[in-house]
């Protein structure tokens, strides 16, 4: 491994949509350290066994939705400032308003503007 990548700045993304992780991945993999989840519960795990910079989200997913995932990583006091940016499609207000009652730091609607995206990270990174 090279020193580049050992400090490379880590995002994880959880979205049970392989499509979209590997959109995410190809977007993200020059600048990043990418890992994937496809599910809240896989990713829990993760996050206390890696150190994560970001988290990206998607709310509809199988087993534990982004929404309790949010609240469940806000809970824990070491976790409270991790920057959650939800990544969904879907778009109304109360989706909207839902994810900051929830605790994410970020809302992007899919399809996503991958300058955004990027932009989005760099600003909370």
């Amino acid at each position: 491994m090279s020193a580049t990548s050992t400090s490379m700045l880590t995002v994880l993304s959880v979205d049970d949509s392989i499509v979209m992780q590997q959109l995410i991945k190809n977007t993200l993999s020059a600048e990043y350290r990418v890992l994937l989840c496809s599910s809240a519960v896989q990713a829990l795990a993760l996050i206390n066994q890696e150190p994560i910079a970001v988290v990206l989200l998607d709310v509809t997913m199988p087993e534990m939705d982004g929404l309790d995932f949010c609240r469940t990583v806000r809970s824990i006091p070491k976790f409270q400032t991790l920057p959650i940016v939800m990544l969904t499609a879907r778009d109304s207000g109360l989706d909207r308003l839902q994810g900051r009652l929830a605790g994410a730091t970020e809302y992007l609607t899919k399809p996503f503007d991958v300058d955004q995206l990027r932009t989005i990270i760099q600003s909370l990174v």
